[in-house]
């Protein structure tokens, strides 16, 4: 009983994730056609204007100056790493990475994902100095591939969208390790030394239960601010807050339900001047009783899916549609890296591996998954999107380049969102054309169990 409820609160709880990335995709989309829009426009001086005006905070002699999309892209980005942190802890608590076997054949294909289009960029980048934009087309955006995938298979079964989740988490993984091994700057030894520091601190606040988030606020900013001048991108600060988020209550009672239940009772039948209190106590149990994952993960999923991934798109989006750039984006050994890597080397990759896996008994795809909808993931995988965007600006150092890139991200996301649905729409009609008496009839309990036994 208590593993069949463990299921469900999980079940639930990748529901709440799919419906939330899935939501965020609208807004994502129409902060990058506006980006595209407003630099195309008439108004392309004011866009340009906004995100290149510098903005500072200055404290006696330490200064902090950036323009506006870097304070985008290293301040707010930070947080949308850290709900990124959250969820990988969560999947490795009690997600879909806790189970090896299930983990197994996500975490190849995603490695699959990386190493092709990798390789096919450097193909024709080998050798010149665009060669380190082979990061570019590794990562796979969740919010925009959910979203294509509801659209495109509203009734696609949960065990593929939880693949094609687990297989983004995975991807995120590795977009995070290049980022921090392969896109950090020179190192300072001395502030690399306090952002250790820092993060001995924290294990040390968790070890003696500080339940307080504040502290680890004040402690984040800190280590923030070490990672910036360290070399290191500030942003993967985000990253180990997440991993090192407690995922189990800190204060739990064992006895919190009776006396929550108690202090009601009083709230309810006492004097209504004493009724405050009671209240105040309940709260106090009820934050006890959450785990501080839960806790940030709740306040800040909303906003970083609505608010801080759009803000990104709106910054970075906005490429200007001139020839040169257009040209490069095109025929360019940038933008044809690109293009080829996320639009073919993600579906070859992916289904290769998933093949060779499968084939080989190392994983196993659950027996709801056809081949071709394992194809449409594939595919959908393609779209690069946010991280893909985030790297370019890492990547590259000539202004044209960087153009070229973004422009090349864009054209492949919509390649791929197009070439992903129509796969994923025909293999919907295939199963339906296959059983047409009763297409949504489940399957009985006992083909289920054992199904579910075979999955991973």
């Amino acid at each position: 009983m208590g593993a069949r409820a463990a299921l469900s609160r999980s079940s639930s709880r990748l529901l709440e994730f799919l419906r939330t990335e899935e939501a965020s995709a609208a807004l994502l989309l129409a902060a990058a056609l506006l980006a595209l829009v407003w630099a195309n426009s008439a108004m392309r001086d004011s866009y340009a204007a906004l995100w290149s005006s510098v903005a500072g905070i200055r404290i006696g002699d330490f200064g902090l100056v950036m323009d506006l999309r870097h304070w985008v892209n290293e301040g707010l980005m930070t947080f949308f790493f850290l709900v990124v942190g959250l969820e990988i802890k969560r999947e490795i608590v009690s997600g879909e990475l806790r189970d090896s076997k299930k983990l197994r054949l996500p975490a190849i294909a995603a490695l699959g994902g990386m190493v092709v289009p990798a390789g096919i960029y450097l193909l024709f980048n080998a050798g010149r100095s665009t060669a380190a934009g082979w990061g570019v087309p590794v990562a796979t955006d969740i919010a925009f591939a959910l979203g294509v995938l509801t659209l495109a298979a509203s009734k696609a079964p949960l065990s593929l969208r939880s693949f094609l989740l687990t297989l983004a988490i995975v991807d995120d993984i590795g977009a995070i390790v290049l980022i921090a091994l392969f896109y950090s700057s020179a190192l300072s030894l001395g502030w690399l030394v306090s952002a250790v520091a820092i993060i001995l601190v924290i294990v040390i606040a968790k070890r003696l239960r500080v339940a307080s988030l504040i502290p680890y606020i004040f402690l984040g900013i800190g280590l923030w601010l070490s990672l910036y001048h360290s070399g290191i991108h500030p942003t993967l600060a985000g990253v180990v807050l997440g991993l090192m988020a407690p995922a189990a209550p800190l204060r739990r009672s064992p006895d919190a339900a009776t006396e929550a239940r108690h202090y009601v009772d009083e709230a309810a039948s006492g004097p209504q001047g004493d009724v405050e209190s009671n209240w105040v106590a309940i709260g106090d149990i009820a934050n006890g009783a959450v785990a501080p994952l839960d806790t940030v993960e709740t306040r800040l999923h909303p906003w970083t899916t609505r608010l801080v991934v759009p803000a990104f798109a709106l910054a970075n989006a906005g490429v200007e549609f001139d020839m040169p750039v257009l040209t490069e984006a095109v025929t360019g050994p940038v933008g044809v890296g690109v293009v080829l890597g996320l639009v073919v080397g993600k579906p070859v990759g992916i289904f290769a591996a998933i093949w060779i896996a499968t084939s080989l008994g190392i994983g196993r795809m659950s027996n709801d998954v056809t081949p071709r909808m394992a194809l449409g993931v594939s595919a959908l995988a393609g779209v690069g999107f946010t991280v893909a965007l985030f790297i370019t600006e890492l990547a590259f150092e000539s202004p044209r380049d960087i153009e070229a890139s973004k422009l090349a991200v864009l054209l492949a996301s919509l390649i791929a969102s197009l070439l992903g649905a129509f796969i994923l729409r025909s293999a919907n009609s295939a199963k339906r054309s296959r059983s047409p008496s009763t297409p949504d009839a489940p399957a009985p309990q006992a083909r289920r169990t054992r199904a579910d036994r075979r999955v991973g």
